[in-house]
């Protein structure tokens, strides 16, 4: 059973900074990709951000420049470094794993999710 448990969201003032950390309790020999999503009240969850086990780095074009996302493999940890953000970046920040096993991928898993509000 995985396990997702983000933390470091919060409120911040325009033009602020927000570190996020996703640490996932999993045991696989597989490779693990990992993404952030993010939904605002009245929209659809939408992606922000993954890594995979290269640490070959995906951004959504919104947040390219501004956020960067890395990890720790040692310990099934992800960060999302946030810096310049503004109100459209105010939303649920979710964390999502999936395995890769010989090029299959296995089925995805959610954390809870984790508030980030903007405040202009």
């Amino acid at each position: 059973q995985v396990q997702l448990v983000e933390s470091g969201g919060g409120s911040v003032q325009a033009g602020g900074s927000l570190r996020l950390t996703c640490a996932a309790s999993i045991h696989t020999y597989c490779n693990i990709h990992m993404s952030w999503f993010r939904q605002a009240p009245g929209k659809e969850r939408e992606f922000v951000s993954s890594i995979d086990s290269n640490n070959s780095t995906d951004y959504a074009d919104s947040v390219k420049g501004r956020f960067t996302m890395s990890r720790n493999n040692a310990e099934n940890t992800v960060y999302l470094q946030m810096n310049s953000l503004n109100a459209d970046d105010t939303a649920m920040y979710y964390c999502k794993l999936i395995t890769l096993c010989s090029g299959v991928y296995g089925p995805s898993a959610w954390g809870q999710g984790i508030q980030v509000t903007v405040s202009s």
